[in-house]
């Protein structure tokens, strides 16, 4: 029953729009206030926020009440799946939560493994990248 209970949950995350690690947190814990201050840091479970139904973990108490002050403002885009993935083939690809950028205030994620860095990718033309990721997410993922 527990064995059931683990897939339907796993089934429910999957369906929502947060890329989420095995524990059910963004950006594979990594404290998503801290990206803002150019040094991301992992978080601590026991500084946690849930946010949109998802698990969002913090270096300090400090993080974690800037980020409930304004959510959406440190939240990253696309769930926080491969900024450059979704804007390339539409796709939820997983990220390495060290590899991103910030742009006019947004930050985005990238799948950084065996030698691929989407991130070089994504800064050959970012401004186009955006608005294909954008339009992407919106008509694939938010219905």
């Amino acid at each position: 029953m527990l064995k059931l209970i683990w897939i339907l949950a796993v089934m429910f995350v999957q369906d929502s729009n947060w890329n989420v690690n095995k524990k059910g947190v963004v950006a594979d814990g990594y404290d998503v206030v801290s990206y803002f201050s150019g040094e991301p840091k992992e978080g601590n479970e026991l500084f946690a926020s849930t946010y949109d139904g998802a698990t969002f973990y913090f270096h300090s108490m400090a993080n974690k009440k800037t980020f409930d002050e304004n959510p959406s403002k440190y939240t990253p885009e696309f769930g926080g799946w491969c900024a450059y993935a979704i804007a390339d083939t539409g796709e939820k690809v997983e990220v390495n939560p060290e590899t991103y950028t910030i742009t006019d205030g947004k930050l985005y994620l990238f799948y950084n493994r065996f030698g691929t860095n989407t991130l070089k990718y994504w800064q050959k033309d970012e401004a186009n990248f955006i608005k294909k990721s954008q339009i992407t997410w919106q008509t694939k993922y938010q219905h």
